[in-house]
């Protein structure tokens, strides 16, 4: 049975939005998810939501335990998991409000926990695109049914933060072939793959770091603002999506 793990909330734990809903308080072998899970069903399909930096936005991207949090959805039964991020846009084309479905990820972070496999077994996972392509082409398929402008098949690079990017790591990222940024998809997609579960992001465009000398560099103030304004996107997606997925790849 499809089981869907939405990661980042979005404002779908919403009552009005999600049916039979309840909340469990979970532990797991590498300790406690970052919120409680809010369960219930939309469209008929079983979901988990869980909220990556806390209820309050009260856990730093680099004290996130990622590896609890995939693993606390994979012991609820998720199939799947879509993860919703704001990010940065690193080219001229994806403007602020656009949705993104990256295909690929760059790792640069440097301290995070980023597999489940570091004791008793070594066990290589294959991550040649770490996001499920199913999975996103179907979520582009529904932007385009939304009338959402929408970007499919970027690359994300993932940075350590709390900080912003400096100019020079902008252009950099840039060089290496980056679209987006953020502070989340890595290892988030990595420990998803290794327990098997189907992964994508969507990923709304907030800014245009500080690459970008004609607007004004990134700030979390801006960040939230635009998260705001166009959070009602996402939910529109996500709504019209899931059920689509519940009904198989």
């Amino acid at each position: 049975m499809i089981k869907i793990g939405i990661i980042g909330g979005s404002g779908l734990d919403d009552p009005k939005i999600l049916k039979d809903v309840k909340e469990l308080d979970v532990s797991t072998e590498y300790g406690k998810p970052s919120s409680v899970l809010t369960t219930g069903e939309i469209g008929g399909v079983p979901v988990v939501i869980l909220s990556r930096h806390g209820k309050t936005h009260s856990i730093a991207p680099s004290q996130v335990n990622f590896r609890a949090n995939i693993k606390a959805l994979k012991d609820a039964g998720c199939t799947h998991i879509i993860a919703t991020t704001a990010v940065g846009s690193l080219r001229e084309k994806i403007r602020p409000g656009d949705l993104v479905f990256p295909a690929h990820a760059i790792d640069f972070t440097k301290q995070r926990k980023m597999t489940f496999f570091d004791k008793d077994e070594v066990v290589h996972t294959p991550v040649v695109e770490p996001f499920s392509k199913e999975l996103r082409n179907l979520l582009s398929s529904v932007a385009d049914e939304l009338g959402f402008s929408h970007h499919n098949g970027a690359t994300v690079v993932t940075i350590e933060g709390p900080r912003f990017s400096t100019k020079a790591e902008s252009f950099m990222f840039r060089q290496w072939g980056a679209d987006i940024i953020n502070m989340s998809t890595c290892p988030e997609v990595f420990l998803a793959s290794e327990l098997g579960l189907s992964y994508a992001t969507v990923a709304m465009s907030t800014d245009y770091d500080c690459w970008k000398d004609d607007e004004e560099p990134v700030s979390f103030e801006m960040v939230m603002k635009r998260m705001e304004e166009n959070a009602g996107k996402v939910k529109k997606l996500l709504l019209k999506a899931i059920p689509k997925i519940g009904q198989g790849l």
